[in-house]
């Protein structure tokens, strides 16, 4: 298991040059407010430098970081090093876009000390990644690929995406293998998940685009998660893919776990003893907030005891980890419900630790409700 003494810093990059239908992510298609986002972020950094003693993951995401000039990046990460301690072994880790991959910029990132990448590749089929929107081509992701793993990087992680209208398991398996050959360190797999009030959501809305069966959705999730541990990857949360321990990704891992971390930027989430917050989902509001040296929260909460109890089996299913079985000690009923859902094939005991199968995989955002009061 990984140790989670030290919380994670996570930066909200909020621009993308296009809005991805199905995206619900905060972002703004207009980079001219890049400027103001910036010295808004530096100037929040200010707040926390007091409260978070030391970092080992900075994950820097969005949007697009990777749209951000060269001068942008440097200055937002002189900032976070000048107002905050790292230790000795951070993972940082930066999301990029294939088609913002050039030379010049792969030699900044390495410059900054990122060692890790996640790349949004999502389909190396053309015909997907023009439903989806995206602004690269399958091409592009190659030599994005290519030109990050020549650069040296060893944690080069893949996002993917299935279960887009008309795929069939066949044309998603040529996917997985093509990104297979690739050697990728990490891969995220996840379903197309069409939320409400996106361009998506509203088509869905209309019935111009049908969602999954459920038994398409198992059959997609199963198939995945077969594939890529017979090609020697760990499945160790529900969309994720490590190949080997040391691939794991740190910082996300700090969500799942429930370890502290601080979100800097418009729609950031922290969470720290207990106590979870988040700002405000509009940059020009958050904007001006930090300046006229407001606090950008919009609201928090602070967990009750039977909310972290649930919070801590929802984030523990999610993972290889699982519970530990002392969770459940002194709680009325649990003994009979892991019983069956052990009966049922969805979790074992191992270890002293409760933890999911594939199979629990799949049900582990509805297992809270089997252990609420």
């Amino acid at each position: 298991m990984t140790d989670f003494t030290h919380p994670g810093l996570y930066v909200h990059v909020p621009f993308c040059k296009t809005k991805c239908p199905y995206c619900d992510f905060y972002s703004v298609t207009s980079l001219s407010s890049v400027p103001d986002w910036l010295e808004a972020t530096k100037r929040e950094t200010l707040l926390y430098r007091d409260r978070f003693p030391l970092f080992d993951s900075l994950y820097i995401g969005g949007g697009t970081p990777s749209l951000l000039p060269e001068r942008d990046l440097r200055d937002l990460v002189c900032s976070l090093r000048g107002n905050f301690s790292f230790s000795d072994n951070t993972e940082f880790t930066v999301e990029l876009n294939p088609d913002d991959i050039t030379p010049d910029r792969t030699a900044v990132f390495r410059d900054l000390g990122v060692n890790r990448i996640s790349l949004g590749v999502q389909s190396f089929d053309d015909r997907e990644l023009r439903f989806l929107k995206r602004r690269h081509t399958a091409d592009q992701a190659v030599k994005a690929l290519e030109e990050l793993k020549g650069a040296g990087f060893s944690k080069a992680g893949l996002d993917l995406m299935y279960g887009l209208p008309g795929q069939t398991e066949a044309n998603w398996v040529r996917t997985l293998e093509q990104a297979v050959g690739f050697e990728p360190e990490h891969l995220s797999c996840y379903q197309l998940t069409i939320h409400e009030g996106t361009p998506f959501g509203k088509l869905q809305a209309k019935g111009e685009i049908k969602p999954l069966t459920e038994e398409m959705e198992s059959a997609f999730f199963v198939l995945t998660s077969a594939l890529l541990q017979e090609k020697g990857y760990i499945h160790y949360e529900v969309s994720n893919f490590a190949k080997g321990e040391g691939n794991l990704c740190r910082h996300n891992l700090k969500y799942w776990n429930r370890a502290p971390y601080l979100g800097l930027g418009p729609s950031a989430h922290s969470y720290l003893e207990g106590s979870r917050w988040w700002n405000l989902r509009d940059l020009q509001a958050y904007c001006c907030a930090v300046v006229q040296g407001k606090s950008p929260v919009a609201g928090s909460e602070t967990l009750t005891p039977e909310q972290v109890y649930l919070e801590t089996i929802l984030l523990g299913f999610r993972t290889r980890d699982g519970v530990d079985q002392e969770v459940f000690q002194h709680r009325p009923g649990t003994k009979e419900v892991l019983r069956r859902l052990q009966q049922a094939g969805v979790v074992q005991v191992a270890g002293g630790r409760v933890v999911p199968t594939v199979k629990g995989f799949l049900v582990a955002d509805s297992l809270p409700l089997l252990f609420s009061e």
